[in-house]
């Protein structure tokens, strides 16, 4: 992982992870118009219009700037291809974080959330210097989960029929991982 303050990029193997632009509000519109990517995320509407994505690409840059989170897009290195988002939350009093992701439907499977996840968790320890970052997901999303494992995150809790999601409440599943170095 390679951070670049000044771009506010992060660099992986295969991804280039950058604030997002309002030239991506189109694609990231057809990636989110997707009742797949809205059923395991927590605040995405559905249907999803190009002027859902440029409302919440807005404040990006100055989240960024002010350090209140950070919301980057997931990018092809080399082609530029976006693929989905990552976020970082901060909360500067208990040193930590919420680490949040999607990744476009057709580019499931390719380890795109687990490349960013990495990098962003590096981030937040290496150059954010926070104690714990955590993550959640619904239950009915395993895959969500496996990202976390892999990225070293263990399991802390599951909050039962802690959301209401349509018409059903759904399990939210809690991962935490610890700054080995913080302590």
């Amino acid at each position: 992982m390679i951070y670049n303050e000044q771009n506010k990029t992060i660099t992986t193997k295969r991804l280039l992870l950058r604030l997002f632009q309002k030239t991506d509000a189109a694609v990231v519109a057809k990636l989110c118009n997707n009742y797949n990517i809205y059923k395991n995320t927590l605040y995405l509407p559905y249907p999803y219009s190009k002027e859902h994505a440029l409302t919440w690409i807005e404040h990006h840059q100055d989240n960024f700037e002010e350090n209140r989170s950070y919301e980057l897009a997931l990018t092809d290195k080399k082609s530029g291809e976006l693929y989905g988002a990552i976020a970082l939350s901060n909360n500067p009093k208990f040193q930590q974080g919420e680490l949040a992701y999607w990744v476009g439907e057709e580019y499931w499977g390719n380890g795109i959330a687990t490349e960013a996840a990495q990098a962003m968790l590096q981030f937040a320890f290496d150059e954010k210097q926070y104690h714990k970052v955590f993550a959640r997901y619904f239950g009915s999303n395993p895959a969500s989960g496996k990202v976390m494992q892999k990225i070293g995150m263990k399991k802390e809790g599951i909050l039962i029929d802690h959301v209401k999601k349509d018409d059903h409440f759904e399990d939210l599943a809690y991962y935490g991982i610890v700054n080995s170095l913080s302590k």
